[in-house]
């Protein structure tokens, strides 16, 4: 085993039961995602279900997680969980373990937040990117463009969704279509094979300033699919391919807006939606250096909880047993332009 510093990290803000060890210097010894895969029968996902799966996986996926790492938990240096926003029920199931394997080594404990991670997601890898620098979530549950001025909690939100999250957008309008979930890489799928300009569908460029909503595309697609009527299944690709197209230019438009009023020629995406492939090609068109994360790190993991860690304040033992958990936070604006 290296000498360096090992970190355990938990993730079950939602349906995927992460365990992972990452060293202190942002090396990933090992990333463990379990999918749980028993959600598509409903067409999102249970809160009450999930929780009840993290509670069989947790265990099996913190010791997968060792074992990749070849190491065992008296010789962690830290354990670190997300401890929100995210499903109340699910976070707890997390926590609680969290809790429990750092209390019996007298570890200490770093909570962290979800969307911290996501952003931190960028600190490790092969070439992490350094801040300052431009960081766009798009996620199931959240999408907001930030500046990222150092590697902690503090970063500036710029401008967050005002309704629907990006990747909520992809999955309402893959129920539209027929698709399965989750529905964004069903519909990324269906979309390859369409035409992105047969439908006009809005982009919410009239929204000011830094904003995002995705309330009038959702509803464009559904008034389309209603007036295409028996034609519909017929132009599935096209109506997949324009509403993708329309949910990507509204990401776009918003970063590049943000570049623009940040002076910065960094960008960073981060988030579930991050892994779509017409996004990360539209968003190399705006001139700016570009980090990428590979598309594990990209949807839920604890490698990014493992690396946000790294910059959040520890707990030592005992003053982390009466922590709880958060469903929703409030992001920390700064002023955007109107």
């Amino acid at each position: 085993m290296s000498d360096r510093r090992l970190i355990l990290a938990v993730e079950t803000s939602c349906d995927d039961t992460c365990a992972a060890v990452l060293t202190r210097d942002g090396e990933i010894r090992a990333n463990v995602i379990s999918s749980q895969g028993i959600h598509d029968r409903y067409g999102g996902v249970v809160p009450e279900i999930a929780s009840r799966h993290h509670l069989e996986l947790i265990d099996a996926a913190v010791a997968d997680a060792l074992r990749q790492a070849e190491t065992s938990l008296p010789e962690l240096d830290l354990v670190a969980v997300t401890r929100g926003p995210g499903l109340v029920a699910a976070l707890l199931v997390g926590l609680s373990s969290a809790k429990a394997l750092a209390a019996a080594h007298r570890l200490p404990l770093a909570a962290v937040d979800h969307l911290h991670g996501h952003v931190a997601a960028s600190f490790i890898g092969d070439a992490p990117l350094p801040p300052p620098f431009v960081s766009l979530v798009a996620s199931g549950g959240h999408t907001f463009v930030a500046r990222v001025e150092d590697h902690g909690p503090g970063y500036a939100v710029l401008g967050q969704t005002l309704d629907d999250a990006a990747g909520e957008a992809f999955d309402k309008g893959a129920r539209l279509l027929g698709l399965g979930y989750p529905g964004g890489p069903a519909l990324e799928r269906l979309a390859a094979d369409g035409d992105p300009e047969a439908f006009a569908f809005p982009t919410a460029a009239r929204v000011r300033g830094l904003d995002f909503s995705f309330a009038g595309v959702k509803t464009a697609l559904l008034y389309a699919v209603r007036d295409l009527g028996s034609e519909a299944p017929a132009r599935r690709a096209d109506l997949a391919a324009s509403y993708q197209r329309a949910i990507v230019e509204s990401l776009a438009t918003r970063a590049a807006r943000a570049l623009e009023h940040t002076g910065l020629h960094r960008l960073a995406i981060g988030g579930g939606v991050a892994a779509n492939g017409a996004l990360r090609a539209r968003l190399g068109e705006l001139g700016a250096q570009l980090d990428v994360p590979p598309r594990a790190l990209c949807t839920d993991n604890a490698a990014m909880i493992a690396s946000a860690a790294r910059f959040t304040p520890a707990l030592e033992y005992p003053r982390y047993l009466d922590l709880d958990v958060y469903a929703s936070g409030e992001l920390p604006r700064c002023a955007s332009p109107r």
